[in-house]
């Protein structure tokens, strides 16, 4: 059974995910502050983590800030009513994956959740012997090497720290090099759910990418089609 944690201070809310998401088969655990938040994720082992923004104690985009401090993969949905793209953008940028914004149908709600297990547990450890570099499992374009076995990314021999979103998204990639790649195409292929056609999650993502992984000026790796989308190609 997968393990969720709901960060929410609303009781109303609470109620009815809480027994929407159990009814599903997942096992809840419920915070009302950021601050426990903070600690029940610290001390538990959650599979996915549900937080708005606004919380007494501390603010739901602290509390991401301060989660992924320590974990960097455990996958976290945004609940929002403040859905203008300033704030979704901020969310994403504290190290949320994904974002809801209130009030939402609950049928919605399972089918991130689902998406956000989903892509964790491809982007999960896995006990396997590291291949040997020709190995079809790791990837190499330029000075970037993936080793989709370990998950370790490096770039000109630095490790590259990634969340679960921007792993996939840089997959994506590494399987589709020199092809410009449509928004909505990226969106189906990485969160795998229907969104709104404004929303600018893709962009959002790509520039996290960017800043990890293109620190060399000269030599930048992603690039910018305008009007059609992204390549990942040699400078």
């Amino acid at each position: 059974m997968k393990k969720i944690i709901l960060i929410e201070d609303e009781t109303s809310v609470v109620s009815f995910i809480k027994k929407g998401l159990q009814e599903n088969g997942y096992e809840i655990s419920v915070a009302f502050d950021g601050r426990t938040g903070v600690q029940l994720v610290q001390a538990n082992d959650f599979d996915l983590v549900i937080l708005d923004i606004m919380l007494p104690e501390m603010n739901g985009l602290d509390v991401c800030k301060e989660i992924r401090k320590t974990n960097q993969s455990v996958p976290i949905l945004f609940l929002t009513a403040l859905g203008t793209s300033e704030n979704i953008v901020l969310g994403l940028e504290s190290g949320g994956d994904d974002y809801l914004v209130k009030p939402f149908k609950f049928i919605e709600l399972v089918a991130r959740v689902k998406s956000l297990l989903r892509r964790s547990n491809n982007n999960g450890p896995q006990e396997i012997t590291e291949p040997e570099p020709d190995n079809e499992h790791v990837f190499q374009f330029s000075d970037l090497m993936v080793n989709d076995y370990t998950k370790k990314v490096t770039r000109a021999g630095e490790d590259i720290s990634l969340t679960s979103t921007e792993y996939k998204l840089l997959l994506y990639f590494l399987n589709n090099p020199e092809k410009v790649i449509s928004r909505a195409e990226i969106l189906d292929a990485v969160w795998g759910v229907n969104y709104e056609l404004g929303t600018n999650v893709v962009d959002v993502y790509v520039n996290y990418l960017r800043k990890k992984l293109d620190s060399q000026d000269d030599n930048k790796l992603i690039h910018t089609v305008i009007g059609m989308g992204y390549v990942l190609k040699k400078t």
